[in-house]
């Protein structure tokens, strides 16, 4: 009467075939769910191990960690180009797992290994600007610099890639002063700046030749201004003292010849160019007032933070 369900225990006279009719009820009832659901449409569940494209698939991306092994791998065996296609590859499947990041930096060392220069640069520039504050930003800009440094060519040659790769290491030691490759980058910049110097001396010379002293001038005075500390400084003053000596203009060739003596008096190219100005009658003396000696002077007092320029 109260709608509650009846709880009494079952009468022992109940009949046995009528207290299994609710099991019997039960599996026909179970029964009948499987046949409908098998003819509804449903999907069914995988078969684990039974399917070879379901494997295959499975197959087809390998977990990033993985990848990385065996980029790293053939990075180890020397296999560079292998290599750098590989660590491309955990960038592109895994760009957010742990992986991917260190990936890219190792990619631009590969193909920089592989002498792929602009694939090596392309793939530095592009972790550099990704991630730039990490720690291994200093190696993907070393691999940037080093790319233009290996192309530096011949003084004779053009020098478009000796002043990229001086810009990319002066970008290094300045934004990672501290990291491994500063050190290097130091030299580098140094070996660059002594190539800058080469190539205005021999086109210098050219026209010192040619009879030309006006644009030999221009370019030996390219060496004093901007590549003081390089060893060519010496012959780029006994140069100037022997131009301005053919133009006549006796006070520069003083001077230049003065500034050589006083910083390297016991070098061969003072001597030439003393020898030079005692043909005319002359000594070296320093006219304070010429753009040589306020040059000088300037570079001296800034010498430090030239020696990283261009």
């Amino acid at each position: 009467m109260s709608g509650l369900p009846d709880i009494r225990p079952v009468s022992r006279h109940t009949s046995s075939r009528a207290r299994l009719m609710p099991v019997r009820g039960a599996i026909i009832l179970s029964a009948c769910f499987a046949l409908s659901a098998c003819s509804s449409g449903l999907p069914s569940l995988p078969s684990f191990g039974s399917s070879s494209s379901d494997a295959a698939a499975t197959a087809q991306v390998a977990p990033a960690e993985q990848l990385y092994n065996r980029a790293d791998s053939l990075l180890t065996r020397g296999q560079y180009k292998g290599a750098a296609s590989a660590f491309e590859n955990v960038d592109r499947e895994y760009p957010y797992s742990p992986f991917a990041r260190r990936s890219l930096a190792l990619a631009a060392f590969a193909h920089y290994k592989d002498a792929n220069y602009p694939e090596a640069i392309k793939a530095g520039r592009r972790y550099t600007t990704l991630h730039s504050g990490t720690k291994d930003a200093a190696l993907a800009h070393h691999v940037i610099a080093m790319s233009y440094f290996d192309q530096v060519s011949d003084p004779k040659r053009d020098q478009s890639k000796t002043k990229k790769a001086i810009n990319e290491f002066n970008i290094l030691v300045r934004r990672y002063p501290e990291s491994r490759y500063a050190k290097e980058a130091h030299e580098r910049i140094g070996i660059s700046r002594d190539i800058l110097a080469a190539s205005e001396m021999t086109v210098g010379r050219y026209y010192m030749r040619e009879g030309n002293y006006l644009a030999a001038i221009n370019r030996f005075k390219t060496v004093v201004e901007k590549y003081q500390t390089t060893k060519h400084i010496e012959e780029a003053l006994a140069r100037l003292t022997e131009s301005y000596m053919s133009l006549g203009i006796r006070s520069e060739a003083q001077t230049a010849a003065a500034i050589l003596g006083h910083n390297f008096p016991n070098s061969q190219w003072y001597k030439d160019s003393y020898a030079l100005l005692k043909t005319d009658g002359l000594a070296p003396r320093e006219d304070t007032d010429s753009w040589l000696s306020r040059t000088w002077k300037n570079t001296v007092k800034t010498i430090s933070g030239v020696a990283t320029n261009q």
